[in-house]
């Protein structure tokens, strides 16, 4: 219960700094956008630099995870089910939706609650290794070639990595580790002094968007944010919890830290990305708020359940 509080009273003092800052137009009108590239563009591969390069790879393929990834894989393709053959939204609309389903926020919030809730942080490395090692790069890859407006070439795809800082920032860092051999500490400090700035950057710049928006307001969109919602907040870890249990056997701190992440609340990464390739911010934006408050209710409800 520490963890949960602790984690989301720091996720919503800073948004409440950013949508005082959007408030009183402090950073001009341009403001969230120039904040949501900065941590794109700089802060965020600075800081999954930094994290991937001090992980060890075989620390990912653990049980808990594989119930992560099916709970998380399963919840996507449910949206995107729905985005495309019920709303008939674009592929980049669609896949904002789905990250804002499925893609949990491991570090800022994932870290306290897996350090006071299952008593060892390490328990959401592998889940933030997944994210940035394979879900990260493949809705990126979409997200930049649906916003080109033309097919893409084979030899375009192949330079995708190279031409999204995100991406780098992850091979990067897994080159780091895989040699196996840390870089002088002379190095790794100005990219974790960078990196720093990351998660209050994306959260400042998501309080700056909630001035004059209306996350429970009615409208066409309305349904969608609320199965992306529920599907965050309920269906991932009832998933979780039957695919861990029944189908992999898993019980004690395995199990409970394989429903615990996947009950996390959707990343402010995701309105970072919606913001960076202009596809479906206001869903991302609302959706991360109001999983956010959700999911407190959640969390604290497994944590007595299987705690």
């Amino acid at each position: 219960m520490r963890g949960v509080l602790t984690g989301f009273t720091v996720i919503w003092t800073v948004t409440l700094a950013g949508y005082l800052i959007g408030r009183t137009r402090l950073l001009g009108p341009d403001g969230t956008t120039v904040l949501a590239r900065l941590a794109f563009f700089v802060a965020a591969p600075a800081l999954l630099f930094t994290t991937l390069a001090r992980s060890s790879v075989s620390e990912v393929f653990t049980p808990a995870l594989a119930a992560f990834v099916l709970s998380t894989v399963l919840v996507a393709a449910v949206y995107l089910t729905l985005a495309h053959w019920v709303w008939r939204r674009p592929a980049g609309e669609a896949t904002v939706g789905a990250l804002s389903a499925s893609y949990v926020n491991a570090a800022n919030l994932g870290l306290p609650v897996a350090a006071y809730v299952l008593g060892d942080p390490s328990f959401v490395a592998p889940v933030l290794l997944f994210q940035v090692l394979l879900a990260s790069p493949v809705a990126l890859a979409v997200l930049d070639v649906t916003t080109t407006g033309h097919r893409p070439s084979p030899r375009r795809l192949a330079l995708l990595p190279a031409r999204n800082p995100i991406m780098l920032g992850c091979a990067a860092g897994l080159a780091v580790s895989i040699v196996g051999r840390p870089l002088p500490e002379a190095v790794m400090r100005p990219f974790e002094l960078v990196g720093s700035a990351a998660v209050p950057l994306a959260l400042i710049a998501l309080g700056m968007s909630l001035y004059g928006s209306r996350p429970l307001a009615a409208g066409p969109e309305a349904v969608e944010r609320y199965v992306a919602v529920g599907l965050k907040v309920l269906v991932q870890p009832a998933l979780a919890y039957l695919i861990g249990h029944l189908a992999l056997g898993l019980d004690g701190p395995a199990l409970l830290a394989a429903v615990v992440t996947s009950a996390l609340p959707t990343a402010q990464n995701v309105f970072v990305f919606a913001t960076r390739y202009q596809r479906g911010e206001a869903l991302a934006r609302d959706t991360v708020v109001l999983s956010t408050l959700a999911a407190a209710v959640t969390l604290a409800a497994i944590a007595a359940w299987l705690g």
